[in-house]
């Protein structure tokens, strides 16, 4: 029982991972702004999940601290790491399984290559480094890679954003290695403060025992405080079974 519950929660947290794009958080999808030469951006985020799959009922919390520094006024490098809190119980039994601990970390390049009257375009390839606990259902086990490419159309109040992108699933474990991935997102500017967000996207499951992508959307608030400061609250809701069933997300961002 103790390896079903391990290779579940693998699974679950890889999916999640793969979603993260590092964006405007609440946000899944990402936009192609940056943060300028010798800028720096940090970001504290914070997501609280509940899913039933499988006979099983997981509750989980991850705090993931992303950092993100202007190497040119188009160009940033981009690090995050998050740590993961994930009880998983059987449903109908006190069985109990706890996991702590670092998850793997990402390292990403962002280059805004194109901009001409509000739409703009973006690359943004990365690596995942194994730095969390295999054994703990924590990491992959090995070094992957991705890539992205990231459309942002602004006619205020509105913006909008398209993601395309790929991710080489290096797993220990017997995984799809193919991850592709598709979403879109929103931005109302309610005020020059408040931006009311949503978000829509779908990605492959790595689950070899399944044919069903997991699905999600999303709907957020960002209120900007100053222009160095501001924090964002979202509900991310899993369209179909393979995607996590409840997200709770909540974050703040300081600029330098």
């Amino acid at each position: 029982m103790r390896v079903f519950l391990c290779s579940l929660y693998m699974l679950v947290f890889l999916v999640s991972s793969f979603n993260k794009a590092f964006s405007a958080h609440p946000l899944i999808t990402d936009d192609t702004g940056t943060q300028g030469s010798g800028k720096i951006q940090i970001e504290l985020n914070t997501e609280y999940r509940w899913d039933k799959e499988y006979g099983m009922k997981e509750r989980s919390f991850e705090l993931a601290t992303i950092i993100s520094y202007g190497l040119l006024d188009n160009l940033d490098v981009i690090f995050g790491v998050p740590y993961e809190f994930v009880n998983i119980r059987e449903l109908g039994t006190k069985n109990l399984e706890k996991v702590r601990g670092i998850g793997d970390s990402s390292l990403e390049l962002k280059w805004r290559f194109y901009e001409r009257e509000g739409f703009s375009m973006a690359i943004k390839p990365g690596i995942s480094l194994p730095t969390g606990d295999h054994d703990k259902s924590l990491s992959s086990g090995r070094i992957g890679y991705s890539g992205f490419i990231i459309f942002t159309q602004e006619k205020k109040p509105i913006t909008l954003h398209l993601n395309l992108g790929y991710s080489r699933n290096e797993s220990k474990d017997e995984q799809r290695r193919d991850i592709w991935h598709a979403s879109m997102a929103g931005e109302y500017e309610i005020f020059e403060q408040m931006k009311l967000v949503a978000n829509l996207g779908i990605e492959t499951n790595p689950d070899l025992a399944s044919r069903t992508d997991p699905a999600f959307c999303l709907v957020g608030l960002i209120y900007s405080v100053s222009d160095n400061f501001s924090f964002d609250l979202g509900y991310k809701y899993g369209i179909n079974k393979p995607e996590i069933d409840h997200t709770a997300l909540f974050g703040f961002t300081f600029k330098f």
